[in-house]
């Protein structure tokens, strides 16, 4: 939670907007924003265009209707003390429907951005495009699902890992290969794993 305090700073140093997601991490803070949600008449803040979106995607046989709020106006302006650029809150409500089961969850936000819900959904949207594009490629390249270790701060010393070594496959402009192939072969071939070392080394 700290680092990302830290990080919200240095990106309204440089008059730019960030948007996070609450997690348990941020405890008391993230049940004071579902405490917030929970005070609040959602089905009347579906009529107004400014704080309420909706979208409905159907793929694979399975409907997904998203609902997306987002308010500038609330209770909990005390948070800007510890939070640079702090300015709304927001949940997106995601609505799964295969045919046989619907399921729901509900995912909180805080942010720095002014404006209305479309740039919240703008920006929740674009994460949730990297993030599943990233841990699709970790995970069919490095088997990150798979991986059971969960001891300590290994976890996150395994995941920072895999980060450096993806991004130094992808430095790599000598292969066309997959990421895949070229980590395979970075453990057959005792020179093209130094190949690679070089690349680090010149970051």
């Amino acid at each position: 939670m700290g680092c990302q305090k830290k990080i919200a700073e240095k990106i309204v140093e440089k008059q730019a907007d960030w948007v996070f997601s609450l997690k348990g991490n941020q405890s008391t803070f993230h049940q004071d924003v579902i405490a917030w949600f929970e005070s609040v008449d959602l089905d009347q803040c579906c009529r107004d265009a400014s704080v309420f979106l909706e979208t409905k995607e159907k793929n694979h046989g399975r409907l997904e209707t998203r609902r997306y709020y987002y308010f500038t106006d609330h209770s909990l302006g005390h948070y800007a003390e510890q939070w640079k650029g702090f300015r709304g809150i927001g949940m997106v409500e995601s609505i799964r429907d295969d045919g046989k089961k619907v399921t729901t969850d509900r995912r909180y936000f805080i942010a720095s951005l002014s404006g209305d819900v479309k740039r919240f959904a703008q920006a929740v949207r674009s994460h949730w495009g990297i993030e599943n594009s990233l841990h699709w490629v970790l995970d069919v390249s490095f088997s990150e699902d798979a991986n059971r270790t969960r001891k300590g701060h290994a976890p996150e010393n395994y995941a920072i890992l895999r980060h450096i070594a993806l991004n130094i496959l992808r430095k790599d402009t000598t292969s066309k290969k997959s990421i895949k192939l070229k980590r395979l072969r970075a453990g057959w071939d005792t020179d093209y794993l130094e190949q690679l070392l070089d690349v680090l080394q010149a970051a």
